[in-house]
């Protein structure tokens, strides 16, 4: 994709590639307001102290990779703030971020993303359905990490399929509390020792719950913390396109190696529940116009209460009240508002029938002429 910058010349970004080396530097030099969502899992800076053991004296295998190490909380803050700045200038003005974390590190991300402009949208608690037990005994046991999705800016468009997740939750809103299993069995990548390949490993099914509401097929998603390329699996099987960076050889062999396993589904499969609000606008006028409906002719109220007449512009008469199908219907019961599609019925053959029957016609001859 090429992306052209006014009194610049044009840079073409790299996508579906794992970019090596900084991840500031790398993001840094590639073009601005060129990136759909990022996907930020960076290092929790744990604080490690010592090394830890199960009741059976064997020794868990804990986060203390280099790169999870810093000096002090203002070297890691330094960090945080200069790779947000970053990632402030790569999103699109309708683009969004998403950063993932525990209780070392989320709640500095989380002032910092605010420092930077961002506009935080949602908090999601992802609740691990089979979480590590707290071995020595002194704590709770940590049971969850917690993800920050946020607007590049305030009031600022974003990308939200709110049917689809919806649908993915069984006909009931999405909330903002996720229980799914973390990583292990077949889907938890090993080293050619057999060894865990990343210790920290997402689940994919996080990653596809995060891009199939948040994205839409053609998008860039960036990834500046690759790891063995979770992110970019999801977005391949997704229709996304992705961008990875990673510093360290090992994971990037890794995740090339996996990703020239993962196959795309197919168009029909990436076609997903759509809000109504996105679907093609039609003004109940249009009704009139194409006389579906006839100046005069009565409307019902879905509880049978209330009759209007419509009118020859597309509005409507109903007792002492005149406008659109909206405000009569708000008027009529007495409410703050009204979805007049949903409220109004009119007469055929004996039958009450929506009105929206009519609209969804309508954009069904649309949809068959684009």
């Amino acid at each position: 994709m090429t992306i052209k910058t006014k009194g610049q010349k044009a840079l073409t970004l790299p996508l579906n590639q794992i970019l090596d080396g900084d991840c500031i530097q790398r993001m840094n030099a590639l073009p601005a307001n060129s990136i759909d969502l990022i996907f930020a899992d960076p290092p929790y800076n744990l604080q490690l102290r010592g090394e830890l053991h199960r009741p059976d004296n064997s020794k868990v295998d804990a986060v203390d990779n280099d790169w999870d190490q810093f000096d002090s909380f203002a070297r890691y803050d330094r960090f945080t703030r200069d790779w947000l700045k970053a990632a402030q200038r790569l999103l699109k003005p309708n683009g969004a971020i998403w950063v993932i974390g525990s209780y070392h590190n989320v709640f500095r991300m989380g002032a910092e993303l605010q420092n930077q402009g961002f506009w935080i949208l949602n908090d999601v608690v992802w609740r691990k359905a089979n979480p590590m037990p707290n071995f020595r005994g002194k704590r709770l046991t940590n049971a969850h990490e917690t993800l920050i999705w946020a607007s590049k800016s305030e009031g600022a468009k974003y990308t939200f399929n709110y049917e689809a997740l919806k649908a993915l939750n069984e006909g009931v809103q999405m909330r903002s509390d996720w229980m799914l299993p973390i990583c292990t069995g077949h889907e938890r990548l090993k080293d050619e020792d057999g060894n865990k390949a990343h210790p920290t490993q997402k689940p994919e099914s996080l990653l596809h719950r995060i891009l199939l509401g948040t994205t839409n097929p053609g998008d860039v998603v960036l990834d500046p913390f690759f790891g063995t390329g979770t992110t970019g699996a999801v977005a391949k099987m997704l229709g996304r396109d992705y961008i990875g960076i990673e510093r360290e050889e090992s994971y990037r062999k890794v995740a090339e190696k996996r990703l020239s396993k993962v196959r795309k589904f197919d168009r029909e499969a990436l076609e997903v529940t759509q809000s109504k609000r996105a679907e093609p606008r039609v003004a109940f006028g249009v009704l009139v116009e194409r006389g579906m409906l006839r100046p005069g002719e009565e409307l019902w109220s879905m509880n049978g209460r209330h009759k209007a007449r419509v009118r020859a512009d597309g509005t409507l008469i109903g007792g002492d009240i005149k406008g659109s199908i909206h405000q009569v219907g708000a008027h009529l019961e007495g409410a703050p508002s009204c979805n007049g599609w949903t409220y109004w019925q009119f007469r055929r053959d004996g039958k009450k029938v929506p009105i929206d029957l009519l609209r969804q016609q309508i954009r069904a001859e649309m949809a068959a002429n684009t």
